[in-house]
């Protein structure tokens, strides 16, 4: 409890921040609910409950953008990761938090010069024969520097922001405990399960902040298409990389927005998008790991319509049995089987109800609706659109690395699609899908599972007797121990003992009043101003109790 307290003391004044931040963009009402109003102004703290017209009639999810904006790095980080979550928010949501751009002022040189000597061990000036101390790009977590080594070989040293890491911890702090209040008090919001998607941005946001998880994660993906010439990924320089910082290769080559320089190389168009999608197919449906945003800024075209890609922060993992899943799915879509489809869904939604006809309905009329259609001619985006507004609709959450998969999924499309407005993603995929289920349904792979299969049964059924004997013992020594776990029943559990607690300051305050009032007609050599002393202590005590217990219900009615 000491140490809970002391933390929130210190993040006081980042939670008056974040509070005043909401009540100016119209969310009073939610600082209230929270408790966070009663929490500052028992510290002192002053918020000012005014509303700003002009922000409050904005649309919410343009409210929620601009606040994001305004709580600096982390909640801009927050809000790029909510716009992966193609199954939770709809398409107005997702294009609001696709707007929050990972730009930040950059930090003075000074400043990284001193942190770049204390990781490098000497002046920068020493180990690179050269480094430009302006920016080549900042971004909330770190800034990138132009440099050369001394055998020639040109450069990018990537620098995390000094100080930057305390600020995050704090911020995350924040965050898991503004989710944990949000899911027990607002049930609208619970569907969203706020603890779970801090729970993971905070573990992407802590891997970000890991300079040197970044280089692991480059040299995988680089020892995977090692006989793949049209994938090109930088060199990263062990010596000089670490936690804090990351050098690699730079690589000379064209931005991937800047479409106008690749028709003025003369690359071709429309065989780079062709290699985009096949080399991010590979990576998720053969390897399992693989780049989890492709978009524009972390591609360079380079020459012969080879790809360049950068910044491998964030990546996705899909383990042999996910992939088999996915694989399960596209063969319910293929065969039109409702049933397996739905049930592969609420279970990767880790919920405990089963396929309503409801959701079976919606499921057949989106298999219908794309029957018989060749895989050449779908139109893979607004399919994966359609899919995700069933899940929404059904309340079905997709686990992390699923999300992470379609969203590279759509940057793929949409990255395509603008190199060549003719490009068809699922025409090009159709080989390698294809291949994945002959895999999965092969007789191998048929006979490996019911191998496993049959072993873990043989499991089970070896350890069932002792499973049994344990429980026939337990129950015969009356030790079953039944668990429920009933969300918010601590905080009924507080209403009440405070409802308790206020019924027994009254009963005592009357108990003094009565008292007091017999004292009175009692003679006594002890008096004060003319009346008995005691009888006078018993009404003064009477009197504080009663404004306590008026205080007491006032803040309560202020708080709910």
């Amino acid at each position: 409890m000491l140490w809970q307290a002391l933390n929130a003391a210190r993040d006081l004044g980042r939670v008056q921040d974040i509070a005043a931040v909401l009540i100016r963009y119209g969310f009073g009402d939610v600082v209230r609910r929270i408790g966070m109003a009663g929490a500052l102004e028992r510290a002192g703290k002053v918020l000012h409950w005014k509303k700003a017209e002009e922000l409050a009639r904005l649309k919410p999810p343009e409210r929620i953008r601009r606040i994001l904006e305004e709580l600096g790095p982390t909640f801009v980080k927050l809000g790029q990761v909510l716009a992966t979550r193609v199954d939770l928010f709809g398409p107005e949501w997702l294009g609001e938090f696709q707007k929050l751009q990972d730009r930040a002022p950059p930090v003075e040189w000074d400043a990284i010069r001193r942190q770049l000597t204390e990781d490098l061990g000497a002046a920068p000036e020493d180990v690179f024969s050269w480094i430009d101390p302006e920016p080549l790009a900042a971004a909330s977590l770190g800034q990138v520097h132009r440099a050369r080594l001394d055998d020639g070989t040109d450069v990018v040293v990537k620098v995390r922001r000094p100080g930057i890491r305390p600020v995050v911890e704090a911020d995350l702090r924040l965050l898991q405990r503004l989710a944990e209040i949000i899911e027990s008090e607002a049930e609208e919001l619970q569907r969203y399960r706020p603890q779970l998607l801090v729970r993971q941005f905070s573990a992407t946001l802590r891997r970000e902040l890991d300079f040197a998880a970044e280089c692991r994660n480059a040299e995988r993906i680089a020892r995977t298409f090692k006989e793949d010439d049209s994938l090109v990924v930088p060199e990263v320089f062990w010596p000089w990389s670490g936690e804090r910082l990351n050098v690699q290769t730079y690589l000379d080559g064209i931005p991937g927005r800047d479409l106008e320089a690749v028709d003025r190389a003369g690359l071709d168009r429309s065989a780079i998008a062709r290699a985009g999608t096949r080399i991010i197919l590979k990576m998720i449906l053969e390897h399992g790991f693989f780049h989890a945003d492709p978009h524009p800024g972390n591609v360079k075209y380079l020459p012969e319509n080879r790809i360049g890609l950068l910044d491998f922060g964030m990546v996705g993992r899909l383990s042999a049995d996910r992939r088999q899943e996915v694989a399960e799915l596209l063969y319910g879509l293929v065969s039109r089987d409702p049933d397996l489809v739905a049930t592969t869904l609420i279970d990767w939604s880790e919920s405990d109800d089963t396929v309503s006809d409801t959701l079976r309905d919606d499921i057949t009329e989106f298999i219908d609706h794309y029957h018989g259609v060749p895989l050449e001619k779908l139109d893979m985006g607004q399919m994966i659109g359609e899919i995700t507004g069933v899940l929404r609709n059904h309340s079905l959450v997709l686990p992390a690395d699923l999300v992470l998969m379609l969203k590279a999924f759509i940057t793929m499309e949409g990255m395509g699609r603008s190199l060549d407005p003719g490009f068809d993603m699922a025409g090009e995929s159709a080989s390698i899908v294809e291949d994945v289920l002959k895999r999965h349904y092969s007789p191998a792979n048929i006979a490996r599972r019911m191998q496993q299969g049959l072993t873990d049964s043989l499991k089970v059924l070896g350890s069932l007797p002792t499973d049994l004997s344990r429980l026939m013992r337990a129950i015969r020594r009356g030790r079953i121990e039944v668990h429920l776990d009933i969300r918010s029943l601590k905080e009924v559990g507080n209403k009440l003992d405070r409802a308790a607690s206020r019924m027994t300051l009254g009963v005592v305050t009357a108990a003094l009043i009565i008292g007091s009032a017999i004292v009175l007609n009692v003679q006594s050599d002890r008096q004060a101003f003319g009346l008995p002393l005691f009888g006078l202590i018993g009404f003064v005590g009477a009197a504080l109790g009663g404004v306590w217990l008026l205080i007491s219900i006032w803040r309560s009615g202020r708080d709910e």
